[in-house]
Parts: C-alpha cells; sequence; structure tokens
C-alpha cells in the first residue's frame, strides 16, 4: 500500500463517521473529529481557525458533519450546514488539502419525480431546505476546486441505515436509495484515493436491484465497486 494517508473525518461521532471511521481507520491515519464523542478530537466546524489547524498537514478531509434531519429548520440548519460547509471549504483551501469529500444527500435532488432514476449529473433540485443546504454545499464544492487545486468530490448520500429496509411501512423507493455501512466505506474510501479531477458528483447507493439513482459516475471516476442489496439483503 501506498504511504498511509492523514484524512480528517468530520461528524464522526454521526452513524456514517462511525462506520467510516471504524472500517478505514487501519488503511489511513484518521484524525476523527466532532463537537462530541468520547475519544473523539472536538471540532467545532463554524468555527474557520479551528479547522484550519485540524486540517493543516492533511491529505483529505471528508467532511460529514451536519444536521441529517429533512423536516429541520433554517434555524436548526444554518450552523451546521451552511456556515460550517463554508468553515470547512475555505480552511481546506488555506490548508491546501489534496482532496475534500463533501457529504451531500440525495435529498438534494428529491423533488425530481419518483419514477425517474437521478443521474449524478442531474442539477439540484431538492425538495425541502435540508435539501437545499446540500445543493449549497455542492455549489461550494464546485467553488473550491475551480478557484484552487484542491480536488472536490461530493457525494449525495443515499438511504444510510445499518441493515437493508425492509417491512411494511417500507416503499420501494426506500429500498431503491439505500446505502449500506459497508458500501457507504467502501464508496468514502473512493472518494479519497480515486482518480477525481477537479469537482464531480457521485450518488451514494448500494447495488441495490432497482436503483433510484445511478452509481456508474462513482464507478467510472473514482472505481467504486457496491456489494450490497436491499433486494436481497433484507
Amino acid at each position: 500500500m501506498l504511504d498511509r494517508r492523514s484524512v480528517v473525518v468530520t461528524g464522526a461521532a454521526g452513524r456514517i463517521g462511525e462506520a467510516v471511521v471504524a472500517r478505514l481507520n487501519r488503511r489511513w491515519d484518521v484524525l476523527a473529529t466532532d463537537v462530541r464523542g468520547e475519544g473523539i478530537l472536538a471540532l467545532d466546524v463554524t468555527d474557520s481557525q479551528a479547522c484550519r489547524e485540524m486540517f493543516a498537514d492533511a491529505d483529505a478531509v471528508i467532511h460529514l458533519a451536519a444536521v441529517p434531519d429533512p423536516d429541520a429548520s433554517w434555524d436548526v440548519l444554518l450552523p451546521a450546514n451552511v456556515i460550517g460547509a463554508y468553515c470547512v471549504v475555505t480552511a481546506a483551501m488555506a490548508a491546501g488539502v489534496r482532496r475534500l469529500v463533501l457529504a451531500s444527500s440525495l435529498q438534494a435532488v428529491s423533488a425530481y419525480p419518483d419514477d425517474t432514476q437521478v443521474r449524478a449529473g442531474d442539477p439540484p433540485r431538492p425538495a425541502n431546505l435540508y435539501g437545499a443546504t446540500k445543493a449549497w454545499a455542492e455549489a461550494l464544492g464546485s467553488w473550491v476546486a475551480a478557484t484552487s487545486a484542491v480536488e472536490v468530490v461530493a457525494v449525495r448520500i443515499g438511504n444510510y441505515l445499518d441493515v437493508a429496509p425492509a417491512g411494511p411501512g417500507v416503499s420501494a423507493r426506500d429500498k431503491a436509495a439505500w446505502l449500506s455501512p459497508a458500501d457507504c466505506a467502501q464508496l468514502m474510501q473512493a472518494a479519497v484515493e480515486g482518480p477525481a479531477d477537479g469537482f464531480v458528483v457521485v450518488n451514494g447507493i448500494s447495488a441495490n436491484r432497482y436503483r433510484k439513482a445511478e452509481y456508474g459516475t462513482a464507478e467510472q471516476h473514482l472505481g467504486y465497486r457496491p456489494r450490497d442489496d436491499a433486494w436481497t439483503d433484507s
């Protein structure tokens, strides 16, 4: 393996952060950060100076810290999702990191019709304010890549759950957008190590038999190879 990479993960105490760190901390030198959590470095992503200091000498930053609630109000979303995203991307530019991975969401394109498969190249079309904040993060990533040497991958994360969604209350759309922890960690690894150039948006779902979003862009640009399927793992 190549020299171990120094990778900062924000939001490491969250569900996705825990899965990524647990699976990849043996591959990378991971600096796990969050505003809370035992054994995690304290980092408030709304503090620009603290972000710059934390990102110094890092090869990559995976930015997961956010309020992940599609029903959240503006007041709740503003600090982490809007201000925090800005502080993180500007700190990444100032620190000169090679690769910045931004956790976007399929909520950024949730207003497309239910019977439409979302492509990675589709422009944002959110159906809620949370999705709009993720579109903001994507726009920031595009700006960073266009004005600096930082490479940016925005990952539109799907329906992330520990196990495949199942049961009478689960919709076909929920299953079609599922992203498993193992596939999520593999996608984040590919987003850091893959041959992306400039700015790229990819969809983050597992290898579901029926897919709300395509993952071919992640496969082509990053080498992502998902394995899990909501229709066989539920």
